[in-house]
């Protein structure tokens, strides 16, 4: 192991210096371990600090006891945090994941500051970036998405980035030192680890260097990179106004699809999402998107972007008085065995988990048709809005709240049956519609 690399590299990217106390985190992994010996090696202060999330069983066990015992052998201060990681996930209606994910970093700033550290290390190493690059290349990104990870995010550093796997492992067998594997690594459940199995051997049999080609690439990007956020920033000063975006600025740009993703996507929104506003931009008025946080709507002129208020775990979906003539309020709640599904025409109840992301409100159209509650047949809403003996007028006043190209509702009349709450639900979500 060239230690000098590791120690220029630190220097350069300015992660930290030997004034610094470095906490590491410490999963007992190869590279994780590799990292604490380097540092103590190279005369950094350290601490580490390890998270057992009760995923695997005895292996969690295992882990937690390795890295103790590894602590005590090399006289450095460890910190472990137990996580219900499972119940967490399912709590905040996430993966498991994401859920470690969030728990893990934000009880590391927690205990960073607790202990004065001045930095948080993470093992990262070069084949990490590579697979971070083809997984965001993988599930669609914009630029920013293929730079690889970053050496220094925050107070999160990475000084193994100049490094790879194979080199880690030589360096532990050289010193001696055994660690633990994490057998789902070595399976390709996840994502992650069918590009580390199965994607990059197939690459390298194309081409040997593809690793460090990738890297390259995501070198030179770095500095597109830096050009493209220039032009970004420049379309946003013509195109944002304190009512929203422009609708006509935003067309005349050169690229505006582009611009619109750079500006919508930090707000929750993702590229199906963006792709579907871009396309309302030439339509009618009256169009909502929503992310967790955010509401766009399409106002004749305008993008109107709005947070979305939550009081009482209740969610505000309409937009102002003059871009529609009523507001719907959402409430997402658990099904207990004592709720009673409101039976007015202004409230509409749904099974949650069969809704798509992406819930909007338009007119009525020519061709709609829907399942109304109660029936198994489609039927066409203009054949449904006769029956209720509405004008021609009053159907083309009729307003519908979709979930991405399915009516739901046909808002103050009728729920489509497809959407229904029944014996296999467990999350609903509940819309009123306020004149």
């Amino acid at each position: 192991m060239n230690k000098k690399k590791i120690a220029q590299y630190i220097e350069q990217e300015k992660l930290f210096t030997l004034k610094d106390k470095v906490l590491v985190a410490l999963s007992g992994g190869a590279d994780s371990v590799a990292l604490l010996h380097l540092l103590l090696d190279m005369g950094y202060t350290c601490e580490a600090a390890h998270c057992n999330f009760h995923l695997r069983g005895d292996e969690s066990d295992r882990d937690e006891a390795f890295v103790r015992q590894l602590c005590l052998q090399l006289e450095t201060p460890l910190h472990i945090r137990h996580f219900q990681t499972t119940e967490e996930a399912a709590k905040r209606h996430i993966s498991i994941e994401m859920a470690a994910r969030e728990l893990r970093y934000a009880w590391f700033e927690e205990l960073r500051r607790k202990q004065k550290a001045d930095v948080i290390a993470v093992a990262h190493h070069k084949d990490d970036s590579v697979e971070t690059l083809l997984l965001n290349l993988i599930r669609g990104t914009g630029i920013n998405g293929l730079l690889g990870i970053r050496p220094k995010n925050g107070n999160i550093v990475r000084p193994l980035l100049c490094i790879d796997r194979r080199e880690i492992t030589e360096y532990l067998q050289e010193i001696g030192q055994p660690y633990v594997t994490d057998s789902t690594n070595l399976q390709d459940e996840y994502t992650r680890n069918k590009i580390r199995l199965n994607l990059l051997p197939l690459m390298q049999e194309i081409n040997p260097s593809v690793k460090e080609s990738l890297l390259r690439t995501a070198e030179h990007l770095n500095d597109a990179a830096l050009l493209y956020k220039k032009g970004i920033e420049e379309g946003k000063q013509k195109v944002q106004t304190g009512q929203g975006i422009l609708i006509q600025a935003l067309l005349e740009e050169p690229a505006p699809e582009t611009l619109l993703f750079e500006m919508l996507s930090p707000l929750g929104f993702n590229s199906a999402q963006i792709k579907d506003i871009f396309a309302s931009l030439n339509g009618q008025p009256g169009k909502i998107f929503l992310s967790k946080e955010w509401r766009v709507i399409k106002d004749r002129t305008l993008l109107v972007i709005d947070p979305i208020c939550s009081a009482d775990s209740s969610t505000l979906l309409s937009p102002d008085d003059d871009a529609l003539p009523f507001r719907l309020i959402m409430e997402e709640r658990e099904l207990t065995n004592d709720f009673v599904i409101p039976r007015d025409r202004n409230t509409a109840c749904f099974d949650a988990d069969k809704l798509e992301s992406s819930l909007t409100v338009r007119r009525y159209r020519q061709g709609d048709s829907f399942v109304p509650f109660g029936m198994t047949g489609r039927k066409k809403v203009s054949d449904y809005l006769t029956d209720r003996k509405f004008s021609l007028s009053r159907k083309e006043q009729q307003w519908m709240l979709c979930s991405g190209r399915h009516i739901i509702w046909l808002i103050g009349e009728r729920t489509d049956n497809r959407f229904r709450i029944d014996e296999n639900t467990r999350r609903i979500i509940i819309v009123k519609f306020i004149p």
